[in-house]
């Protein structure tokens, strides 16, 4: 073989295997989202997909072993669905009542969602005030007064 031949040839292996190591690390974009609903109703069909799904934690639900590092818990949604969740890892420090979970992981059996990660959020804490009543004039002035002793001692 020429020299040539066997650069490209080298290149190609080269880039085929960055092409499947950068596929089989990110299972994540390989996977499918839905909502808790979709996934029950046709938990058989994605049993073997790395699913995304989220519902509301139910706190009373919460099964921590810190011996064996397992989690268990239920989520619901909206409209009443039901899901048990087992996750093998740590717990979530805000675990509480109200918190969006979001999880990544695979359906097993009938209701039952085996989680690989788990993330909460808790959109209440970080949404701002109501904007309806905002006035700019007034906001205007207030930055415009001059700073204060109190100011300029924080400062």
């Amino acid at each position: 073989m020429k020299k040539n031949t066997i650069v490209m040839l080298g290149g190609f292996i080269i880039a085929g295997a960055i092409v499947f190591l950068l596929m089989a690390a990110t299972p994540g974009s390989s996977g499918i989202e839905l909502t808790m609903k979709e996934l029950l109703a046709n938990q058989e069909k994605h049993k073997d997909d790395f699913v995304t799904v989220e519902g509301l934690l139910i706190e009373e639900s919460i099964k921590w072993n810190p011996d064996k590092i397992e989690l268990k818990f239920d989520l619901k949604d909206n409209e009443g669905n039901l899901m048990h969740v087992i996750h093998n890892g740590t717990r979530p420090d805000n675990f509480s009542e109200g918190v969006i979970v979001i999880l990544q992981g695979s359906p097993t059996k009938k209701d039952t969602f085996v989680a690989e990660t788990v993330k909460t959020r808790c959109p209440s804490k970080y949404e701002g005030e109501d904007i309806e009543n905002y006035d700019p004039e007034a906001h205007k002035k207030l930055l415009d007064q001059p700073p204060t002793e109190t100011d300029e001692a924080k400062q």
